[in-house]
Parts: structure tokens; sequence; C-alpha cells
């Protein structure tokens, strides 16, 4: 069967290749909302599909976007990259996403391979200062670079993040001055991890703005504690069992405080009762834990369509000042029963 090429698709339609290929790409040139139907009707009817690969090699662009992760396994850059796929589909392109496991020579493998494959634009979910991704960007002239979730000192591009300061701050007050607390322990990240721009710094700096307006010390209640559920659970584990343990915790992601939950069932304690716990992120789990879990939310979906227009179109990538070149999106505190609260009922995530 002979391949059904752009002119069979421009000879049914009754009009011009040229008019067909602003049809597939959506541009450059408008195309008349009649033209367009009889266009797309021809490539059903051929079964016509555009050589993706040959288009690239003429634009020197392809419809892909890479997206680097820290790790896709942890539910909230699970969720964010979820997001970004969604988004990226509406405006009709492909995402290919890297996990750098915190490491920096995989988040730099992902940089130099997702661009030199010609990406549309590389959204990166960094996990440190990346002076060596920084250098990747200078190198490949023209990347389109949007940083999400954090904005790491070494790295000057257009950034899409929330407010974790403020966030923390409030749920960290909402546990001392609605339910009398005499401190809230935190669950900050690994020791050796976290850097300036780092989302969990913030999440800190937060828990210190609430702790110091209460003139409350901070230094003997930071824990260090790996970001997810398991390393969380055995630090907790040990801080639960201990004399003075806390009465309150908040935990700097969703995933450290669920592994808590499991450490507070396992030595006896009753949470809210006796351990009131909080986190951050509001991933779909934090609804259905045991109990509901109190949380941060940040709008994920939003912020996945902004970070996606930033890389797709020229016109919002115009350099500015660096306040001009963060976009910063409001966080929001989800109350739930872990901590001590007892709302009619549980949002169901979507």
């Amino acid at each position: 069967m002979a391949k059904v090429t752009r002119d069979d698709v421009a000879r049914l339609a009754g009009t011009s290749t040229a008019v067909v290929s602003y049809v597939i790409n959506n541009g450059p040139r408008p195309v008349a909302p009649a033209t367009k139907e009889k266009v797309l009707a021809a490539i059903e009817q051929l079964g016509y599909r555009p050589n993706s690969v040959a288009q690239a090699m003429a634009s020197r662009r392809t419809n892909l976007i890479g997206m680097v992760v820290p790790d896709a396994r942890q539910p909230f850059f699970a969720e964010m990259a979820h997001a970004v796929e969604r988004a990226a589909s509406e405006r009709g392109k492909l995402v290919l996403i890297g996990n750098s496991d915190y490491v920096d020579d995989r988040e730099v493998h992902y940089v130099r391979a997702f661009l030199g494959m010609r990406v549309s634009g590389l959204i990166l979910v960094s996990q440190g200062p990346s002076q060596r991704a920084a250098e990747e960007f200078a190198a490949m002239e023209g990347a389109k670079v949007v940083l999400l979730h954090r904005r790491p000192e070494a790295i000057d591009d257009v950034a899409v993040v929330t407010d974790d300061v403020g966030g923390a701050e409030a749920v960290v007050r909402h546990l001392l001055e609605e339910h009398g607390h005499p401190y809230v322990a935190c669950f900050g990240g690994p020791v050796d991890s976290p850097a300036p721009g780092d989302p969990v710094i913030d999440h800190v700096e937060g828990w210190q703005r609430a702790m110091d307006a209460h003139g409350l010390p901070t230094e003997p209640h930071l824990i260090d504690a790996p970001f997810h559920r398991y390393g969380a659970y055995e630090v907790a584990l040990g801080v639960l069992r201990s004399a003075d343990r806390p009465s309150a915790i908040f935990c700097s992601t969703d995933d450290q405080a669920i592994g808590v939950l499991r450490a507070a069932r396992e030595v006896g304690l009753r949470v809210p009762e006796d351990l009131a716990v909080a986190g951050f992120d509001d991933v779909p789990e934090a609804a259905l834990a045991d109990p509901p879990l109190t949380t941060v939310a940040s709008d994920r979906d939003a912020m996945a369509r902004a970070a996606v227009d930033l890389v797709l179109d020229d016109s919002l990538m115009v350099p500015g000042s660096d306040t001009e070149r963060v976009r910063k999106f409001p966080s929001r505190l989800v109350v739930r029963r872990s901590c001590g609260c007892h709302p009619d009922r549980v949002p169901t995530p979507v």
C-alpha cells in the first residue's frame, strides 16, 4: 500500500501543501476554520501520519518537552509530572521524563540529552545548586528552560514556584494557636542535602518564623529525616519513643508525614489525641491517610500550565528583573483531622 503524503492530503482537501503544514503545526500562519476542517477530514480519511522526525530536522525543534525530576516515585513529583504532561498534551506536545535520583551527574546527563534532542523546552525540578546544569544551558544556544518547584541559586532562568515559606508558617501557627501545643517539632530534610532555593529550606524557614513569633526555640526541635516515608518512619520511631517526645510534628513533605503516622501507630500513640501531625504538598494520599492529614496545598495544575506556557511561548521568556523572572503561586492550608480539627468532610483530590 502506497504511503500517504502531504500532497495527497492537500489534493483531497483542495488546498496547498503549505496550508496542510500550517494545520498540522498549528502555525505559523492562521488557517480559516472551514479550511482547517477540510484538512483535518482529509487527514482522517487518508490515515495520514506526519513524519515528526523530518519536521524536527526542518524546524530544529521537536514536539517534545523534556522534564527532569529528582524522583518520580515520590508522590509530589509524580503529581507534578502528571500535571505537566496534561498541560503539554493540551498544547500538542509530548513529555520526556528523566529521574536525577538526587545525583548531580544524572541531572546533567538528562539535561544534556534532552537539549541535544532539540526539545521545544526543558522543565527542570532540580535537586541542588546545579552549577553544571547552568553551564549546559549556557552552552546550548537558544535553549528554553523553566525551573519548576524550586530555583537553585546557580541558575537564573525563569522559575515557577509556590509560597513555601508562607504555607509552612501558616500550618505551624495553626498547631500553636488553634491547638495550644507548647512547641512544634519539624522534620526537615537530610542534613547534607538541602541548599539555598530548596523548598524544604523554605518549609523549615516558615516553621522557624512561626516558632520565633511565639518566642520558642527552634534548634533542639529541628529533626533531620529523609524526604520519603520509609526513612521518616525510622526516624520517627526513635523520636516518639523518647521521654521528651513532642506533642506536634510538622513534616516538610506529606510523604514524611505518612511515615510519622505509621510510626505513631506502631508505638501506641493516637493521632491527634496524643500527637498532632501536619505535612506539606497535599498529595492525594493525604486525604486518605488514617487519620486524614492536615497539610499545605499548592496549585500544581496552574504551576504546570505556567511552566509549559513559558517554555513554548517566546514572548513570555523576555528577560526582566529577578523578581519578574520568578512566578510565585500562593499556597493554601488544608485542615483535616491529623491536627485535631474535625471538618465535616475530607476533601477529595482531583
